[in-house]
């Protein structure tokens, strides 16, 4: 041989551990990105089967020769599962069992009954396949980070087509029975790219996490955390430095006796109130539409390319539902009920401010008119 398969194999298990610990370490770091502890225990699953894989170089026997083959196909589909965690969100454990079940199925028998120069065959090529997989699961969900998840799935590609190699040279050579570990150029070179890919993947991969945490830190400083809607500040980047112009409007809403129900019932039930509301606006919005909490129990849509029947329309449906609902809290059932104003800016356009100043107007003038009910800042006065 060229290199020392040996010292090639021990330096997979050094990569794979420092690999393991960093995706640890990214995990302790962003919890909410389970994924990551996922995809960490399925890379320590890897650097022991690397230890029981160099044992059985050493004595061959079928015993270690089935923890083996069943430790790496294991590792790969956790790989799988967590790849498909990181895209979806959803639990990884059915990936697991379908890859690990599958691939248990078609390589430990053959590796059982003595034929291990098969067993390597199988192993290789589903290994191939759960890498594969891997790779798409990340090509999938590339739009979330272009550059770092292209690259990760081109790594898992390059991977799985070193074990390709693997199994087509294992296969060329025809023998079901080997009595040893597999030793050939194509397992070296599998080596070499399995180093260099875990590199890749690692440093990669604090890039997406260093990414991800950005853009949640972003959301939390853009969004309410009661209701999920915008907040003020948010509202005011997406809308404020531009004019208003003649075909947008601003609708305020303003909870109706909200105080007292905080009084009557507690501030639990009155946040259970705020969420409900907050359902009925985003159940409401069109694709260009935003909504924000502006503050305490005030609310603010800002509605595009309309007319003033149109938006009075939207904030009646709003209201008239939100009057229907029973709202469920620990303290009870209750009703509340919503009173709104709009406002539409101008051909010349008129500041953010203005238009939300008259949509306020207009939301005072239902108030003194009885409350829940809806008022054009041109009727209001």
């Amino acid at each position: 041989m060229l290199l020392d398969y040996n010292s090639l194999l021990l330096a997979v298990g050094f990569s794979a551990a420092c690999l393991s610990l960093t995706l640890f370490g990214t995990w302790l770091t962003a919890r909410s990105d389970k994924f990551l502890l996922t995809w960490a225990i399925s890379v320590l699953v890897v650097v022991v089967e690397v230890f029981a894989y160099d044992a059985y170089i050493e004595a061959p026997g079928t015993a270690l020769g089935v923890l083996t083959l069943a430790l790496l196909l294991l590792g790969f589909s956790v790989m799988l599962g967590a790849a498909h965690q990181f895209r979806t969100g959803s639990s990884p454990l059915p990936r697991i069992a379908l890859g690990a079940g599958i691939s248990f199925a078609l390589a430990l028998p053959a590796m059982a009954l003595g034929y291990d120069g098969l067993a390597f065959m199988l192993e290789n090529s589903l290994a191939a396949l759960l890498l594969f997989g891997t790779a798409h699961e990340y090509w999938k969900g590339r739009a979330e980070a272009p550059a770092q998840l292209v690259g990760v799935a081109l790594l898992y590609s390059l991977t799985a087509a070193s074990f390709v190699l693997c199994a087509a040279v294992l296969a060329w050579g025809g023998k079901l029975v080997l009595g040893h570990a597999p030793s050939n150029w194509a397992e070296d070179l599998s080596l070499v790219v399995v180093i260099a890919s875990m590199t890749g993947i690692g440093a990669l991969s604090l890039a997406l996490n260093q990414g991800r945490l950005a853009r949640h830190h972003q959301r939390e400083a853009r969004t309410d955390a009661l209701t999920g809607l915008l907040n003020r500040r948010a509202l005011f980047d997406l809308h404020g430095k531009v004019p208003v112009g003649a075909f947008t409007a601003i609708v305020v809403f303003d909870l109706d006796g909200f105080k007292a129900i905080n009084d009557q019932y507690g501030h639990a039930s009155g946040d259970e109130v705020l969420k409900v509301f907050a359902e009925e606006l985003s159940g409401n919005l069109r694709p260009n539409d935003a909504a924000a909490r502006m503050g305490g129990e005030e609310f603010a849509l800002v509605l595009k390319r309309t007319l003033p029947e149109m938006v009075e329309g939207t904030a009646e449906r709003i209201r008239m539902a939100f009057a229907a609902r029973t709202i469920e809290t620990e303290t009870g059932q209750l009703k509340c009920t919503v009173s709104a104003g709009f406002a539409f800016g101008s051909n010349e356009g008129v500041s953010f401010d203005k238009v939300l100043s008259a949509a306020d107007k207009a939301l005072y003038a239902a108030k003194r008119g009885g409350r829940n009910r809806v008022l054009d800042f041109r009727r209001a006065g």
